[in-house]
């Protein structure tokens, strides 16, 4: 574990510790203006999803027809999450890429290609994960990302396939309880383009969040929060309850304060108008529920049951409803 961490530890230290956090405070903030409307009409985002089908269509036919080597589904994830998608030094193998997202690319492309490896990963930071989407730099994300109305305009979202919250992470003897009043003149850090982001920019605004509290701290991925959090640069993270988890998992000197103060579910990410994807892929997600054999269980099992408890129930997405027309 020692080598896992000191690895994780330098994977965030080479990456770019500080972002333009004034030109990526005005970015949400004007799309938080812009969407006001579209903000206003959406109702249960996880829901906004098409129907299941196994069905071809013309996106899976082109990735179908994709020749020799790059007949492979173009996939952007994670590879610095603990236990979500990340590479393993002790892995006995060439630091592969592996965990509870990892696992479900998998099934997807096996059931789209017939292969379980026949995958391109590509790395892809918090905030790039709609651009490399609309960009058709990858067909799909699974990246622990989260459904919201925000996101609903720019992509679309299979059901989801995993309940999560939002929680504080920061040191075991710091005096920081929670999202409370302990977080006034503190520094948080977050990752840009993330859901934490706009959800303390908007409680700021609101006065739910202490106005002394500052959330100018923003970072390309949410493990560089950690590092800003052991070099002392910050006082506490804001992320995923369930990412926030496998961060406490790698340094036990930090851990989650308080409750979970939202809830929300992480989706797979496609075009908007990539229909026949998105019904293929929901159809794999109630496949992957069933299988208790090789399914979601068995991934959470080996992944997730060390740092989010053995019971899985609270972490199971909820039964899938689908209200997307077109």
């Amino acid at each position: 574990m020692a080598v896992v961490c000191a690895l994780v530890a330098l994977v965030a230290l080479c990456l770019p510790l500080t972002t333009d956090t004034t030109s990526a405070q005005n970015t949400t903030a004007t799309t938080r203006t812009a969407r006001t409307a579209a903000e206003e009409d959406c109702e249960a985002p996880e829901k906004q999803t098409l129907s299941p089908s196994s069905a071809d269509g013309d996106t899976i036919r082109a990735i179908k027809n994709r020749e020799g080597e790059k007949r492979k589904l173009i996939v952007g994830v994670d590879q610095n999450s603990y236990r979500w998608g990340y590479r393993n030094p002790n892995s006995g193998k060439t630091a592969e890429l592996e965990g509870f997202d990892i696992d479900l690319v998998h099934r997807i492309a096996e059931d789209i290609l017939g292969d379980p490896d026949a995958v391109q990963f590509k790395a892809i930071p918090t905030d790039q994960r709609i651009p490399a989407i609309k960009d058709g730099r990858v067909d799909m994300v699974v990246r622990t990302m989260t459904i919201n109305c925000d996101r609903i305009a720019d992509v679309a979202f299979s059901a989801p396939y995993f309940k999560t919250g939002q929680q504080v992470l920061a040191p075991k003897s710091s005096p920081v309880k929670g999202y409370d009043d302990t977080l006034a003149g503190r520094r948080i850090c977050t990752a840009a383009g993330s859901t934490a982001y706009s959800t303390l920019e908007a409680d700021k605004q609101d006065g739910d969040l202490p106005a002394s509290t500052d959330i100018s701290t923003t970072v390309p991925n949410q493990l560089d929060c950690l590092v800003r959090l052991q070099l002392g640069e910050v006082d506490a993270v804001v992320t995923d309850g369930a990412l926030a988890a496998s961060q406490a998992a790698q340094d036990p000197t930090v851990q989650l304060k308080g409750d979970a103060f939202t809830a929300e579910y992480y989706g797979v990410a496609m075009k908007k108008d990539a229909d026949d994807l998105v019904r293929r892929v929901n159809q794999i997600l109630v496949d992957y529920r069933k299988d208790t054999a090789n399914g979601w269980q068995a991934s959470y099992d080996q992944w997730l049951s060390a740092t989010l408890g053995k019971d899985a129930k609270k972490s199971e997405p909820p039964a899938p409803q689908y209200l997307r027309t077109s």
